[in-house]
């Protein structure tokens, strides 16, 4: 479905033709229609799957710019992400001829001159952190009583950081028949609780992962077991001179450490996670944007919802502790129809957590750094493989490989030909399952 056909106001398509906007994400095209019709929604999708589109589009065709008064509150957990939110807002009413007022509150900026302005004029559209928002209300300087529609991005991320309950102070103060939506990766049982508060009857809208991670990543593997972590980044990073690569730690320390090794080693690196102080993540976070720098080394912080355009490779140092992690990190590349690479750090333990990954959809191919060069290794997960032959030999294909295999009298290098030739087999039957599975669940 392309943005055309939507039934909405003329200057927000005359912004998202401004910034080539064209084909309807799936979360896109399932939730843009529900929300023009007030309908309030749960949605589960992942980082890179469109979703900020997908809730500013009919809130702001449903603002009155006639009104002097608060009509609509997005919440982000992070500066960043509320920084990223107004930015698109701004852009999509960009052409609009009465002028819509969008304003940004977060932490770390100037409270008191928020208020004042707040005192002469209330924008439409308030887009911020949960903590800042209520600062503003609780001085008397915002006026949320008027608001009939409210947005809680990342809300499974806003429960882990505490600010739950800050965002329920919020919508306990909006008006009675209020539009809520929430947009998450997860629906822990604790959110679910809260959203049931306030939301009757909501409609659900999930998009697989399987959707969300497109063709255009390649996702690789490359077992470390042994080698050096940091080492083994360098030499990636600079063995292909990427446009923008980003490199993620599980921890800040780890982020700092790998960050002074590859400083050491002559490169010009960003170093973004929780630690650093919110200025200079901002003025990093811009820094990066200009293209000042070619690599980042970051936290999970940065791999939701911080939107850096043209990063063309991703690095794990490891497997994030929670999986759901995994695709919003790789989901900073292969953005806008463009091409990413990700490489992923895994040790034999992690072999389950891969496998988990798999049955969500994602493809992987484990390969090998060997002087300067990637290749790929014929074998992985050996244990697992073992196991699994008895239920893979069902296979009539394979079944017929397999025969061929026992014969006693053949050419030297026969067996070896016929064993590469059923792997090659289970890896395009396993490739065409994949795309099959998810052509089925876009259908749905």
């Amino acid at each position: 479905m392309k943005f055309i056909d939507l039934d909405i106001k003329n200057f927000l398509k005359d912004g998202l033709t401004a910034i080539h906007f064209e084909e309807l994400t799936a979360v896109q095209e399932a939730v843009i229609p529900k929300s023009l019709k007030k309908e309030s929604l749960i949605v589960q999708s992942q980082t890179g799957s469109g979703k900020t589109h997908a809730f500013l589009i009919p809130i702001l065709d449903q603002i009155d710019p006639l009104k002097n008064e608060v009509q609509g509150v997005v919440t982000a957990p992070s500066r960043e992400l509320a920084n990223q939110l107004y930015e698109v807002a701004q852009e999509l009413v960009a052409f609009s001829k009465e002028g819509i007022r969008v304003a940004n509150y977060v932490g770390g900026t100037d409270k008191l001159r928020q208020i004042e302005k707040l005192d002469n004029q209330q924008p439409h559209l308030v887009i911020g952190t949960p903590g800042r928002i209520f600062d503003l209300m609780s001085a008397n300087a915002l006026w949320v009583q008027t608001a009939s529609m409210l947005v809680i991005d990342e809300a499974d991320m806003t429960l882990d950081l505490g600010f739950l309950p800050i965002v329920d102070e919020i919508a306990s103060r909006m008006a009675q028949d209020l539009q809520m939506m929430a947009f998450s990766a997860t629906i822990p049982q604790q959110l679910s609780v809260f959203l049931n508060k306030y939301m009757v009857n909501p409609q659900h809208v999930k998009i697989e992962a399987g959707q969300v991670l497109v063709d255009q990543v390649d996702n690789y593997l490359i077992n470390t077991k042994g080698q050096d972590r940091k080492r083994l980044v360098y030499d990636l990073l600079t063995m292909g001179h990427p446009f923008l690569a980003m490199v993620f730690c599980n921890t800040r320390e780890y982020a700092n450490e790998l960050s002074q090794y590859l400083k050491d080693q002559g490169l010009k690196v960003a170093t973004i996670h929780g630690g650093v102080e919110p200025r200079e993540r901002k003025r990093i976070m811009k820094q990066v944007k200009n293209l000042d720098y070619q690599y980042v080394v970051a936290s999970d912080l940065a791999a939701r919802g911080i939107d850096i355009p043209g990063i063309s490779l991703v690095i794990n140092t490891e497997l994030p502790q929670d999986l759901e992690f995994f695709v919003h990190r790789v989901g900073r590349t292969a953005r806008n129809q463009l091409a990413g690479t990700a490489y992923t750090f895994i040790t034999p333990d992690d072999d389950k957590a891969v496998a988990s990954l798999e049955a969500k959809g994602i493809e992987f191919t484990e390969v090998t750094l060997s002087k300067g060069e990637i290749k790929e290794v014929e074998q992985r997960y050996r244990r697992s493989r073992r196991q699994n032959t008895q239920r893979k030999e069902s296979d009539p294909r394979v079944k017929a490989l397999i025969n061929r295999n026992k014969k006693a009298k053949v050419k030297p290098g026969y067996k070896r030909k016929l064993t590469e030739e059923i792997k090659e087999h289970r890896r395009s039957q396993a490739k065409r399952q994949t795309k099959l599975n998810n052509r089925r669940a876009r259908k749905k």
